[in-house]
């Protein structure tokens, strides 16, 4: 370059800039916007990858899911089975008396059956009734009892218990309660 004319040189220094000009300007037109398209690219098929692999696990555990399926829709047929049906204040009244034999409770005195919308649940498909119950027991056999019950019967609730000391008869009913409560239970579906 230094055997060249200074008009020669200009000319090669500006051929020069004017080509890292074009370079510049291809570069950020067409490969930067090429590179940045890549990386959208990239992170689109990270979540594609992503979403496959949900996919994949989800089918894998389909088959857990209906036997899980399976095994409550058995489990519900069972409870329904076992269910109030027919003459439900007969029904009550007899399991109520035969659970009874196995617990220190004394229940003289059953009330009117109430049925009506579920009250228990929202939106839930089953009807209930409502028995009032009275009788006496001490606290804990009567705690045992209200324990056991809802274990027993699993689709039923005792609700508004009201205790109060019991009338004294002898000295031994000195710790005997007075008790009032509602038992709620799911009525079994009609199959019409």
């Amino acid at each position: 370059m230094k055997k060249m004319s200074p008009a020669k040189r200009r000319q090669v220094l500006l051929i020069l800039l004017v080509t890292g000009g074009v370079l510049a300007g291809l570069w950020f037109s067409l490969v930067s916007a090429q590179n940045r398209g890549l990386v959208e690219l990239d992170r689109s098929i990270k979540a594609m990858e992503d979403k496959l692999h949900t996919t994949r696990k989800t089918l894998q555990g389909a088959a857990q899911l209906e036997t899980e399926l399976t095994a409550a829709s058995t489990q519900l047929e069972q409870l329904e089975e076992d269910m109030a049906s027919g003459d439900l204040y007969a029904w009550l009244i007899n399991r109520i008396r035969a659970f009874r034999q196995t617990h220190q409770v004394d229940i003289p005195q059953f009330g009117n059956i109430a049925e009506g919308e579920n009250t228990l649940l929202p939106q839930f498909p089953y009807r209930q009734v409502t028995l009032n119950i009275s009788g006496t027991a001490f606290y804990h056999d009567l705690g045992q009892f209200v324990a056991d019950f809802e274990n027993e019967f699993p689709y039923a609730r005792i609700q508004n218990l009201e205790l109060e000391p019991a009338p004294l008869l002898m000295k031994a009913d000195r710790e005997r309660l007075s008790f009032r409560m509602d038992i709620i239970m799911l009525v079994k579906p009609s199959t019409t």
